[in-house]
């Protein structure tokens, strides 16, 4: 709700600075056309309700992705200043042309007199034939005199025209080269925020904090991230546990793991088939799920990428991200533990949620099969808990009451002993 109502402000304060805009005279005395109308007044609005639809289409944003970018674009504006420093600096030293400015509008070519307007004629109106009958002589001076003006005022022009065209030639010359350096800049700036920007993206997983490349150490275990082992995800109860909100972190699915799960998928056994295709629904099912931030990851760490083994290279990848294992695996459980990695057994999470039963209590148990020792019976609870009942061999198929000896809690489960009390 409070997303709803920043983006519904942010509409309206684009709103209102263009429609201030828009309304000020020297931009409202421009009338109604088509571009003032597109430019003003249709242009930020649909820019902003861009910006609100790439924002409510992408949803699921990664802090790391933003940051990345961000840092990345500002390591990039930086390079591209420097650069353009160099540019400017060498092209200090390479023979240039001098700088010079626009000449101007070009100068006007002179006209020509009428040989029988003067001056005084040209005053009273013009110059009647009386008066050309009157004075020939005086007329062909008058010619002779604005012919030799007009020679003049064209020489003039020619030399003001050739040097117009020098200043205009010297001008185009030292544009070209200015616009020569900018293209140029403008390559090398963008090359180097492209470059940051794809450098910081591919090399953000190989640091657990960036601010820029500043690694901080994790106060808090809430927010570590989450690693997915196969055996978790094809066990199932993780996408259950998922509903719970439980989880506080960023899960993470390496590209591994899911490609080992691909190959379960495909294997020829269909047990493991089967498996396989299990495992891919409940990673289908927490990528679509809204309670939790999962993504797959690609490992390019090179102290990881090189283990072929995927255990060891969950192990490995969870101590140099800080990462938490999630798992049903017992014996990762002890590798990982042996590195000092965190490991959360779905298993030992299911024991410790169910209830605890003390020796002395009384409980009733289908004996199922015979146990491995004599004597012995094997019943389970409801919840999957296994228990033996000495002396229960011959009750095979019954439900007996037995009285609780002993409870047996391990990371692959619980054990409970029992004997009947109608022996």
């Amino acid at each position: 709700m409070a997303l709803h109502a920043i983006r519904v402000i942010f509409l309206l304060v684009v709103l209102g600075a263009t429609l201030s805009y828009a309304f000020q005279p020297e931009i409202y005395q421009q009338g109604t056309s088509s571009k003032v109308v597109y430019a003003y007044l249709l242009l930020p609005p649909l820019l902003a309700v861009g910006v609100m639809l790439i924002d409510w289409l992408w949803r699921r944003k990664h802090l790391q992705v933003i940051g990345g970018l961000f840092f990345g674009l500002l390591g990039g504006l930086v390079i591209a200043y420097a650069l353009s420093l160099i540019v400017n600096l060498v092209a200090s030293f390479v023979p240039s042309p001098p700088p010079a400015s626009h000449p101007g509008l070009p100068p006007e070519p002179p006209e020509q007199r009428s040989p029988i307007v003067d001056g005084a004629a040209a005053d009273r109106g013009g110059v009647s034939d009386a008066t050309v009958r009157a004075a020939p002589g005086a007329i062909e001076a008058t010619s002779a005199d604005d012919s030799a003006a007009y020679a003049s005022a064209l020489q003039a022009y020619v030399q003001k025209k050739e040097a117009y065209d020098r200043r205009l030639e010297a001008y185009a010359t030292y544009r070209a080269h200015v616009q020569a350096l900018q293209l140029v800049k403008l390559v090398l700036g963008a090359t180097a925020v492209f470059l940051c920007v794809s450098f910081v993206l591919q090399t953000k997983d190989d640091f657990r904090f960036v601010i820029p490349y500043v690694e901080f150490s994790r106060q808090a275990k809430g927010t570590q991230p989450l690693l997915l082992d196969t055996s978790a995800i094809i066990d199932g109860r993780i996408a259950d546990i998922a509903e719970t909100r439980i989880f506080d972190a960023e899960v993470i699915v390496p590209r591994f793991i899911l490609a080992e799960l691909q190959g379960i998928a495909d294997s020829d056994n269909k047990l493991k088939r089967n498996r396989g295709r299990r495992g891919l629904d409940v990673l289908n099912r927490l990528r679509s799920s809204d309670k939790l931030d999962i993504r797959i990851m690609d490992v390019t760490t090179p102290g990881v990428r090189e283990i072929k083994e995927a255990d060891a290279k969950l192990v490995a990848l969870a101590g140099h991200l800080d990462a938490r294992v999630v798992t049903n695996d017992y014996n990762l459980n002890k590798v990982a533990r042996l590195h000092d990695v965190t490991v959360i057994n779905i298993n030992d999470l299911a024991n410790a949620l169910k209830p605890v039963v003390l020796p002395g209590e009384s409980m009733r148990v289908k004996v199922v099969k015979p146990g491995e020792e004599t004597g012995q019976g094997v019943g389970y609870l409801d919840d999957g808990t296994m228990v033996v009942v000495e002396k229960g061999r011959d009750r095979i198929g019954e439900e007996v009451e037995i009285a609780v000896t002993s409870v047996l809690q391990t990371s692959a489960g619980r054990m409970i002993f029992g004997q009947c009390k109608n022996s």
